[in-house]
């Protein structure tokens, strides 16, 4: 009997390595071979939708296979997020993640059936839309200073308008009412946009990405009394930032960006993100989201990992802080 050689295991494990190298590195320089389906946690028809699908088209033109986006809408996000979270690595299943699903709700839920951090590899951002201050012109208040006086001297009479509770409106207007001190009377529309009744005086304001409201904004119907980021937004140079207002650390943005199952081979992640560095190219594109208040940006794997990061933690304490559980 031979006697076992270790030397001669260690080699052959070795061999098998390599192979598998090969082998993933083949299936990458081959990539895509087949249709992409983009899952899209939201109602076909939407804003975030459209993004989705403008992308998917840019996608499809540099890749050479379909980018198919698949509507997959309910529970905040989490139905969508989840085929994701549960596909297979191979590139082939890929989400449209966004500032409620990777961001907010691991902290706004207690058990969820998948984990931001661990079952997802980020490939890049998509674009960023700055937070407003969205208010009718007959509010008793014209500047976010005449908010707060306005708070200060008569608790709970600012209304705020929401798309429900947890939602984006909503835990933005809460990061303000944090960064204020002050105590403002949120109003949740949770079936129903509210925009009509922001637009009909009943409700004060709405703290929102601008897509729905910049063409009342530019008629006059709306006033945007401030906006976020770090100077003012070329679409709007005459709205202040919130930091112009007192407000340096009122800082929520609206993202999407795309990310793939964890385990996804990082030549893969990395091929994705060079082809979304060439989408978010596109001129026409690229002006609608500035129109809009926001910024057509693309990143690497590990900017975008390090941005969810970042992003994660400012959401976290916000949540903490106002005291936001749905479970």
């Amino acid at each position: 009997m031979s006697k076992f050689n270790p030397f001669n295991r260690r080699a052959c494990l070795a061999a098998i390595s390599l192979a598998l190298l090969a082998a993933t590195g083949a299936q990458a320089q081959s990539y895509p071979t087949k249709p992409i389906r983009l899952v899209a946690p939201f109602p076909a028809g939407s804003g975030p939708d459209a993004n989705a699908r403008e992308i998917a088209a840019e996608l499809t033109k540099i890749l050479g296979q379909t980018v198919i986006v698949e509507n997959r809408p309910g529970a905040s996000s989490i139905i969508g997020t989840d085929v994701v979270a549960k596909a297979a690595p191979d590139g082939y299943t890929l989400l449209v993640g966004t500032t409620t699903s990777m961001s907010v709700l691991p902290h706004m839920y207690s058990k969820l059936p998948f984990n931001a951090e661990r079952d997802f590899a980020p490939i890049s951002l998509l674009g960023i839309l700055n937070t407003g201050l969205i208010a009718h012109p007959g509010a008793p208040f014209k500047t976010v200073q005449e908010l707060i006086a306005h708070a200060k001297a008569q608790p709970d009479s600012v209304t705020v308008a929401t798309q429900g509770i947890g939602s984006y409106s909503h835990l933005s207007g809460e990061w303000f009412g944090v960064s204020a001190a002050r105590k403002l009377r949120f109003i949740p529309y949770n079936t129903s946009s509210p925009y009509s009744d922001l637009l009909a005086g009943q409700i004060n304001v709405m703290f929102d990405g601008l897509p729905a409201a910049v063409g009342s904004i530019g008629g006059g119907k709306l006033k945007l009394l401030a906006i976020t980021g770090k100077s003012r937004h070329p679409a709007f140079p005459d709205v202040p930032t919130f930091a112009e207002a007192g407000l340096p650390d009122y800082a929520p943005l609206a993202w999407q960006g795309v990310l793939a199952p964890a385990g996804t081979p990082a030549a893969i992640l990395e091929k994705l993100s060079a082809a979304m560095q060439k989408a978010t190219q596109n001129p026409v594109l690229a002006e609608k989201w500035r129109q809009y208040g926001g910024e057509l940006k693309a990143t690497t794997p590990a900017e975008f990992a390090a941005f969810i990061k970042a992003d994660s933690a400012k959401w976290g304490q916000v949540v903490r802080q106002a005291g936001v559980k749905l479970d």
